[in-house]
C-alpha cells in the first residue's frame, strides 16, 4: 500500500476552478464561438478529460473492479455567469443547436437533445445546494463522440462551471456521484461509476484501480521498467446513444443471473433491483452456473472472467509487464464479443484488426461497445505504421465510412481540472 491509496469518501480532495484557458497559447473553438456569440471573452474555461478503461469492462454496475486512465483529450466549456439564473448553452460539435433553461425550472423529463445531460446535472446539484446563478456556455469536445465517456465528461465540466458561479465547492466523490445520478435519474442510462471515477480520480502515469463495491481505489504508478506506450483510439465512424441501445438490457441480464444464482444456492436475497453479481461467490457460480438460461450464464461468465482479468491486470501493471497487460486486454475484448455480446460489426472488425496489428500490446472496445470506438495500448515507435495499417484494413471492409473514420494518439493525464 502506498501514498496513493484512499478509502471511499474519506479523502477530502476538492474540485477547484481556475478561470484561465486550458491550452496555453491556443484559442479553443469554444472560445471563438463564445466571442462571436456574445461579443466578449468568456470568464472561465472548464475542462474534463475523457477516459479509457482497459480492463473491468461492463462490470462496474455489478460492483466489480476496474482499471482506468484519464487521457489528455476531453470536453472544454467556455462560460460566463448569468445573473438571471438562466443556463444558455450551445455546442461546437452540434452547430446551430442551442438550449436554454432556468436553474430553478428544469423540465421534469428529458427533452431529447444534447442538453439533457446538463439539465440532469442542474437538477442534481439544485437538490443539494441553492442555485441562484446560471451560465452562458459553449461546449467543445476534442474527439468524436462515442466510447470515451463524453457524456460523463460534459456533465462533470458543466457541474464544475455551474458550481463555480454559485460559489459551491464540490468534493471529488461528491461530483462523481452527482454526475452519475444525472445520467441514471434524468437521462435514463443505468451507468455505474467507472467513467466518473476515471475522469476525476486519475493521475498522469498512474493506473486507477477501483473497487466499485466499496469505493476503495489505488493509483498504481507506471513501473520504471515498463516499456513506453501510447494510447491509440480508433473511431469506427458510428455514434450511439446508450439509452436506446442494449446497454440497460445487459444490466438487467446480469441482475437476473445474480438473482437466480442466489436462489439456486439458498443465499438470502432482497429486491431484484439490488442484485449484483459481485455478491455471488465464485464457487456458487461454478456450481450453479449451468442452470442459468444461456444469456444470463454468458453475462455471468463475462463478469467473473473480467473481475479476474482486472485484478491480474493491476498486478501486471505494478510489475511493469506491458505484454501481459496487453494480453489481458485482448482477452477482455474477446469476452465482450462472445459472452457479454456487445459490439456492432464495425467495432468487432476493428477489434479483430487490432489483434493482427504489429505493435499493439492490447486493445478492445472502448465504452459500452455497441458503437463508437476501440482503444489500444501501442508501441509509440510503431505508431505511424499502426494507424496506417488499421485504417487501410478497416476501410477496405467499410469504404462507406471513409469520411467518418478517424484515429487519435493520446497520453495518460490527470483527472478533472478546471483551467491550467
Amino acid at each position: 500500500m502506498n501514498d496513493y491509496i484512499w478509502r471511499g469518501n474519506s479523502y477530502s480532495g476538492v474540485i477547484t476552478v481556475v478561470s484561465v484557458t486550458i491550452k496555453e497559447g491556443l484559442i479553443m473553438k469554444c472560445e471563438e464561438l463564445y466571442f462571436s456569440t456574445y461579443g466578449r471573452d468568456p470568464e472561465g474555461i472548464s475542462f474534463c478529460p475523457y477516459r479509457i478503461s482497459p480492463l473491468g469492462a461492463h462490470i462496474d454496475h455489478q460492483n466489480g473492479v476496474i482499471n482506468g486512465l484519464a487521457i489528455d483529450k476531453g470536453i472544454h466549456i467556455a462560460y460566463s455567469i448569468k445573473n438571471n439564473g438562466v443556463v444558455e448553452v450551445q455546442s461546437v460539435n452540434f452547430p446551430g443547436k442551442r438550449a436554454q433553461f432556468h436553474v430553478a425550472g428544469v423540465p421534469d423529463h428529458k427533452q431529447g437533445d444534447f442538453a439533457d445531460h446538463l439539465r440532469g446535472a442542474t437538477r442534481e446539484l439544485a437538490e443539494k445546494y441553492p442555485l441562484r446563478y446560471g451560465i452562458s456556455a459553449v461546449i467543445e469536445g476534442e474527439l468524436p463522440i462515442g466510447g470515451l465517456s463524453s457524456s460523463a465528461s460534459v456533465i462533470i465540466a458543466f457541474l464544475s462551471a455551474l458550481a463555480k458561479v454559485n460559489s459551491i465547492v464540490l468534493e471529488q466523490w461528491e461530483i462523481i456521484m452527482l454526475a452519475k445520478a444525472a445520467e441514471n435519474h434524468y437521462v435514463g442510462v443505468n451507468c455505474g461509476k467507472l467513467d466518473q471515477c476515471c475522469e476525476v480520480l486519475s493521475r498522469k502515469d498512474n493506473l486507477l484501480y477501483l473497487d466499485c463495491s466499496n469505493d476503495e481505489y489505488e493509483l498504481i504508478p507506471t513501473a520504471a521498467e515498463m516499456k513506453p506506450y501510447s494510447i491509440a483510439v480508433f473511431f469506427s465512424g458510428l455514434t450511439r446513444s446508450l439509452a436506446s441501445s442494449a446497454y440497460n438490457l445487459r444490466q438487467d441480464e446480469c441482475k437476473a443471473a445474480a438473482y437466480n444464482l442466489m436462489a439456486f444456492s439458498g443465499m438470502e436475497y432482497g429486491k431484484f433491483s439490488d442484485a449484483v453479481l459481485r455478491d455471488v461467490p465464485t464457487n456458487v457460480f461454478q456450481e450453479f452456473g449451468d442452470r442459468l438460461p444461456d444469456n444470463f450464464r454468458k453475462r455471468a461468465v463475462h463478469f467473473f472472467g473480467e473481475l479476474n482479468r482486472a485484478q491480474k491486470g493491476a498486478e501486471a501493471w505494478r510489475k511493469g509487464n506491458l505484454e501481459e497487460y496487453g494480453k489481458l486486454i485482448f482477452e477482455s475484448g474477446r469476452s465482450s464479443v462472445e459472452n457479454y455480446e456487445c459490439g456492432c460489426p464495425e467495432l468487432i472488425a476493428l477489434f479483430n484488426i487490432m489483434t493482427e496489428t504489429d505493435g499493439i500490446y492490447g486493445g478492445r472496445f472502448s465504452g459500452a461497445g455497441f458503437k463508437g470506438c476501440c482503444m489500444a495500448l501501442i508501441d509509440p515507435d510503431k505508431a505511424e505504421d499502426i494507424l496506417g495499417f488499421v485504417k487501410e484494413r478497416y476501410l477496405d471492409m467499410f469504404p462507406g465510412l471513409a469520411d467518418k473514420y478517424s484515429s487519435a494518439l493520446c497520453c495518460s493525464a490527470d483527472g478533472v481540472k478546471i483551467g491550467g
